[in-house]
């Protein structure tokens, strides 16, 4: 008996020292690629760099175009994303039967939560471009990315919908609520922080994909910024490609500033995503 105990708090500290080591390899490349990163591209970091347009020339290269279109189709993927995969976690959760279909279904969402981010770029290109003859527009690139993290976001949701005490679903039945006001008063309040907290997490994924971009926009060069869901657009990790495939020591360096532009919005969306999550959140402590 305290062989056996000697040998499982011996295999509990080695896997905690390969945890914290692999941990440690993981923060010290990214700390590497961050000051790599910010010591080649604070050079260009400028407000003109901003509001400029892409150019031949590095002194005169911006960014705007590809920040812009960025927006557009993280904005518009939160818009579609995050209502259809809640509903589906609320469907699959709370009124589904509990059959073979479901199970089947529960699978398959499981299962394309893992699928290769190029696939849904190439399922895109061939539906919403080709097929919907939308073209290589803003609402195309939002829809490829909508498909791309809705599995995350209805698995993220049902995880906080299920994590939800069930004595709050009693206690609300007792009272005499129906189905729906259970559903919409108690369980939804209740897990809307969790949901949030996936929503974060997918959108964060989606903002730095560039391969479903990159078959949708097809590496645009575009020196305009778009004004509506049916303009043309790239996005910062397709401008930021472009620049490092150029020859000139200038364009890293831009592509190095383009990349310190994306963590930005990044932080900067993930913030106020989580502030509005924090709210809810003492909202239902409260």
């Amino acid at each position: 008996m305290a062989g056996n105990t000697t040998r499982r708090h011996l295999t509990g500290r080695l896997l905690l020292s390969a945890a914290i080591i692999a941990v440690s390899i993981s923060l010290l490349s990214l700390v590497a690629l961050l000051v790599d990163s910010f010591a080649d591209g604070l050079t260009y970091l400028d407000w003109d760099f901003l509001t400029s347009y892409p150019s031949r020339f590095p002194s005169q290269a911006g960014i705007l175009p590809a920040l812009f279109g960025t927006v557009w189709v993280v904005g518009l993927t939160a818009l579609f994303a995050f209502p259809l995969g809640v509903f589906a976690a609320i469907y699959l959760e709370e009124y589904a039967p509990k059959n073979r279909i479901t199970e089947l279904i529960q699978l398959n969402i499981a299962n394309l939560a893992g699928v290769p981010s190029i696939v849904y770029g190439l399922l895109g290109l061939g539906l919403f471009v080709e097929a919907l003859a939308l073209g290589r527009v803003v609402l195309a690139g939002a829809l490829t990315m909508t498909l791309l993290i809705l599995p995350v976001i209805i698995i993220t949701s049902r995880e906080a919908i299920r994590s939800v005490p069930k004595e709050y679903r009693e206690g609300a039945f007792a009272l005499g609520a129906s189905k729906w006001q259970v559903t919409s008063r108690v369980v939804l309040p209740e897990a809307l922080p969790g949901i949030l907290t996936g929503t974060i997490l997918s959108l964060s994924r989606a903002i730095g994909e560039a391969a479903p971009m990159i078959a949708i926009a097809a590496l645009a060069y575009v020196r305009f910024v778009p004004t509506s869901p049916l303009d043309r657009f790239t996005v910062m990790p397709i401008q930021i490609y472009n620049w490092i495939n150029m020859p000139r020591t200038e364009f890293r360096e831009l592509a190095a500033t383009g990349i310190i532009v994306l963590l930005v919005v990044l932080l900067a969306m993930n913030s106020i995503a989580i502030l509005i999550r924090n709210k809810y959140q003492k909202r239902g402590v409260g």
